[in-house]
């Protein structure tokens, strides 16, 4: 199991829209772990997106990238997170955290837009 405490940080979108969504240290920890091991990802953000697939139409997925016109870009934990504005509209208020236990480890989106999934945890309905 991860010891990194999992305090949720606040991502803001466009000024006065409150917060997009939030990673927690856990997450924040993991993608700084990423980003100084894989060598494709220096000096990249990390872009965490919705796409079409999965179980229940929807999954999530997570890159490091160039920076796009129109993606909100977002500093925290000494990281930066952008999102492109049609993903922006599904993660609004989202929770990510990484997570290690008996079932494996990954990024897991608690997501309050998400009106259903599936036992894989990977995709969402809208």
């Amino acid at each position: 199991m991860s010891t990194v405490p999992s305090t949720p940080m606040p991502i803001t979108g466009a000024p006065g829209s409150g917060a997009l969504l939030s990673l927690t240290d856990a997450a924040v920890a993991k993608v700084k772990h990423f980003a100084g091991t894989m060598p494709d990802s220096q000096n990249k953000p990390l872009r965490i997106f919705v796409q079409g697939g999965g179980c229940s139409g929807f999954q999530y997925g997570f890159t490091f990238d160039d920076k796009k016109e129109g993606d909100a870009v977002i500093e925290t934990g000494g990281i930066e997170v952008i999102v492109d504005p049609q993903s922006a509209q599904y993660l609004k208020d989202a929770r990510v955290d990484y997570v290690e236990d008996f079932r494996g480890a990954g990024f897991s989106v608690t997501n309050p837009n998400a009106s259903g999934g599936c036992g894989c945890g990977k995709s969402f309905q809208a």
